[in-house]
């Protein structure tokens, strides 16, 4: 199936050749506008019979999809890290409800607190809800081989950045991915009104209907303790964790 994304020439059997506006892929509603129309047309694509230009029907998927995009952007990091990208980071604080979330790639340093920002490099579910790209140029629902081949075109100087060696973060960022994908995403931000930083890495569902994690405890990633004091810091100390040849784990205070 095409990508559907806002700008796609659809056409409508009762308004002919239109051109999407917006496009909400948690409901399955687009925006349209048709001719030379000045208001733009609901449409559900469940419903209502949008076919591509060519003809090709738009069909929304029964499966419930990704509220967030957090989970491919952790396979495409895993994948640039075993390319030798491994200076590349995910900043990501998304929050339970699926609505209010972000998300920052950067590279360089590893400085969690200051963070190089680059266009197209950070992003927000109110952006995402709506128009579901990274903000690269992609094109929806993209695998992360073909992510990373459009982040490589999109903007070369700032992922050349992230060459380099970072063995402890890689480490842990791969047993995370194991632990965690395909089905949840780790979140690096909490409600301080509920206390001081968890001794746990926070685990966030990425689409409806995932039960709640049941998987081992995932430690926050090197060098995060050190960044907290006093009321903030964590309770806890830190567990690191391996996983086997079989997916078992193993835990270690550090």
């Amino acid at each position: 199936m095409k990508p559907v994304a806002p700008g796609t020439v659809i056409f409508h059997r009762y308004r002919g050749y239109g051109v999407i506006t917006s496009v909400n892929l948690l409901t399955g509603w687009i925006s349209a506008r048709f001719g030379s129309e000045v208001r733009t047309l609901d449409l559900n694509l469940s419903s209502d019979e949008v076919q591509h230009a060519d003809g090709e029907p738009i069909l929304f998927r029964r499966a419930p999809p990704d509220r967030m995009p957090h989970a491919r952007l952790m396979a495409l990091v895993r994948d640039l890290h075993r390319a030798g990208y491994q200076r590349l980071y995910l900043y990501s604080w998304p929050k339970p409800s699926g609505l209010h979330w972000r998300w920052h790639l950067f590279t360089g340093q590893r400085r969690w607190m200051e963070r190089p920002w680059r266009e197209g490099w950070y992003g927000s579910g109110a952006d995402y809800n709506f128009n579901p790209v990274m903000g690269w140029g992609d094109a929806p629902g993209e695998s992360a081989p073909e992510l990373a081949s459009t982040l490589a075109r999109f903007d070369p100087h700032g992922l050349a950045q992230a060459l380099g060696r970072d063995e402890d973060h890689t480490a842990w960022f791969a047993a995370v991915c194991e632990a965690l994908l395909p089905n949840y995403a780790f979140s690096l931000g909490w409600d301080t009104r509920n206390g001081p930083v968890p001794a746990a890495l926070p685990v966030i569902p990425v689409r409806r209907g995932v039960p709640d994690y049941a998987g081992p405890d995932l430690p926050w990633p090197p060098g995060w303790a050190h960044l907290w004091t006093g009321s903030t810091a964590l309770t806890k100390p830190v567990v690191t964790f391996k996983v086997g040849p079989a997916g078992a784990s193993s835990g270690a205070a550090r």
